[in-house]
């Protein structure tokens, strides 16, 4: 079991910034993958940025250029820097992490960006 806990959502205004924290517990030398998913209401949830336990990203078209994730071996924790966000990065942000082929889920911070 993976013990996901997310922090760092908040309010903030066009143009700002904000960063996403997932802390990870439990059975950690299983992850495989971690990332950051979005779910806006009424949309689909849909990933915005991964990782690899090797280091390797990738990233939504959308927030190429703007997001960017990074991992803290140290301290289990994959964060999610977020600049020149827009009205439509406004979501709920779920960490995802991926072990043995099943995907766990954080309980979700939400971003609201105002115009």
């Amino acid at each position: 079991q993976v013990q996901l806990v997310e922090s760092g959502g908040g309010l903030v205004q066009a143009g700002g910034s904000l960063r996403l924290s997932c802390a990870a517990s439990g059975n950690i030398f299983s992850i495989s993958a971690m990332g950051w998913y979005r779910q806006a209401p009424g949309k689909q949830r849909e990933l915005v940025a991964g990782i690899t336990s090797g280091g390797r990203t990738n990233y939504a078209d959308s927030v190429k250029g703007r997001f960017t994730i990074s991992r803290d071996n140290a301290k289990n924790t994959v964060y999610l820097q977020m600049n020149s966000l827009a009205p439509e990065d406004t979501s709920v942000y779920y960490c995802n992490a991926r072990a043995w082929s099943t995907d766990y889920w954080g309980q979700g911070t939400q971003v609201t960006v105002s115009s």
